[in-house]
């Protein structure tokens, strides 16, 4: 597999987010990342599906909305309504992946899980082979601008090595502190898929950055 590269929105503009997208995609972006919080599981509060579905109508690149919430279930299909590609959600949101799993298969988006710095891979590993992607938290969920915790480069080996050893076809994505340098450790650690929000969006040339992170390889 390519290594993608998710740009988040958590760090652009806001004022002018239709515009960032459209530049970020034009560079060569796969995906757009969407951080959505309540206040509740994380520390912080974001958009809800009415961003989703604006942001919708000015790009052609999957959605890859990213649901930090305490109720990912209650909330999927208004997600995918508004435009979600892709819904990954946190195992340690809810009691029960696997029912959040099939309802947002039944809504026809692409179901991910993530994990928390803290959470181990085996949380999440009985459920490799049913999601799309597996999202590892390399910072505390909750706010953009965090230091890149390299300790979680073992996780992503595990995961990579469980992906592989079964044939799983399940992407490794990695969300905090990715820039160029962190972004080529958790590459070759196995992560497939790059959500990069300061280094993109905070950078002088944000297009330049989305061309630099494009030519990392695994």
């Amino acid at each position: 597999m390519s290594i993608l590269i998710a740009p988040s929105i958590l760090s652009a503009d806001f004022a002018k987010l239709a515009e960032e997208v459209k530049l970020v995609e034009k560079a060569g972006a796969d995906w757009i990342h969407v951080d959505v919080m309540d206040g509740h599981f994380v520390p912080n509060i974001t958009i809800g599906p009415a961003v989703v579905k604006s942001l919708k109508r000015h790009t052609s690149l999957p959605l890859d909305v990213h649901l930090m919430i305490t109720d990912p279930l209650k909330y999927a299909e208004p997600f995918v309504k508004a435009g979600a590609w892709g819904i990954t959600f946190h195992v340690e949101a809810v009691k029960d992946p696997s029912a959040v799993i099939a309802e947002i298969k039944r809504l026809g988006a692409k179901p991910g899980l993530s994990i928390k710095p803290k959470t181990p891979a085996s949380s999440v590993i009985p459920f490799l082979k049913d999601i799309n992607v597996v999202l590892v938290m390399t910072v505390e969920p909750g706010f953009g601008g965090q230091a890149f915790m390299a300790d979680m480069l073992p996780k992503i080996k595990e995961l990579s090595s469980v992906i592989k050893s079964n044939k799983y076809d399940c992407r490794i994505e990695v969300d905090g502190g990715i820039d160029a340098k962190t972004g080529q450790l958790t590459a070759s650690a196995g992560a497939r898929v790059l959500v990069a929000g300061n280094s993109i969006f905070g950078a002088p040339n944000p297009a330049a950055m989305v061309k630099t992170l494009k030519k990392i390889t695994a």
